[in-house]
This record gives structure tokens, sequence and C-alpha cells, in this order.
């Protein structure tokens, strides 16, 4: 049983779709910065959980 979650996002750059691995316990709430797995920009993350359990990532470029 993985403890990690894939999640996927898409690039606030290039529109790319994007994959992240998401641990419940220690990503929720939390801001980091990734960069796109096609145009290498950087992208500001926050990853968050609805009541339902399902993860949210949400991508912005790191001048928004």
């Amino acid at each position: 049983m993985s403890l990690t979650h894939e999640a996927e996002f898409s690039c606030p750059y290039c529109m790319a779709p994007n994959s992240i691995e998401i641990d419940a316990m220690h990503d929720i709430g939390q801001q980091q910065i990734v960069d796109c797995q096609v145009c290498c920009q950087p992208i500001e993350i926050m990853v968050t959980q609805d009541h339902e359990g399902d993860f949210e990532v949400i991508a912005s470029t790191d001048e928004e």
C-alpha cells in the first residue's frame, strides 16, 4: 500500500499536464515550488484536500 497519491495539474506557463506525488501527512496546506516537466518553468503549487478526501493542486506562476 502506497502512502502517496498521484495528482495531476496543468502548467500555468505552457498548459502541459504534469503529475506530482502527494504525501497526505506532509503536503496538505504546504506551498511548494516544482519545475514543469515539459517547459522547466518554476511553478508554485498548493495542495489542498476537500471533505471527501480528494486532493486539489492549485498551480500558479511565481509572479502571481
